[in-house]
């Protein structure tokens, strides 16, 4: 045995190479995608945050300080009436809740 049949390197014929060539190559495509889940998931991220911020700094506030409010003077309502016997109307419940809701965002 000799040498050079240890290393022998076997005949390529031309059909094996066309084989090769019509393989599919290996596109970036994948690499893109994964690059715009990437930023589709920041964006989705950025989104929920400004939500977030939504909601505890405007509408959680606003909303504790008119039903705050509604409480109030329900309250006040109801002990006036069964403390001093005096009977609460208001006059109109649209501008009781207009003058409400007005009173809670003056201060946001």
């Amino acid at each position: 045995m000799s040498l050079s049949d240890s290393f022998a390197i076997p005949d390529v014929s031309v059909s094996d190479l066309d084989d090769v060539d019509s393989l599919p190559s290996t596109s970036t495509e994948g690499f893109e995608s994964d690059e715009d889940d990437y930023d589709a998931q920041k964006e989705w991220e950025q989104s929920l945050e400004q939500l977030k911020l939504l909601l505890t700094m405007i509408i959680v506030p606003f909303t504790g300080k008119y039903l705050g409010r509604k409480f109030a003077y329900w309250s006040w309502a109801r002990y006036m009436e069964w403390t001093h016997d005096v009977e609460i109307n208001w006059t109109s419940k649209k501008t009781f809740k207009a003058a409400g809701a007005i009173g809670a965002a003056a201060t946001l």
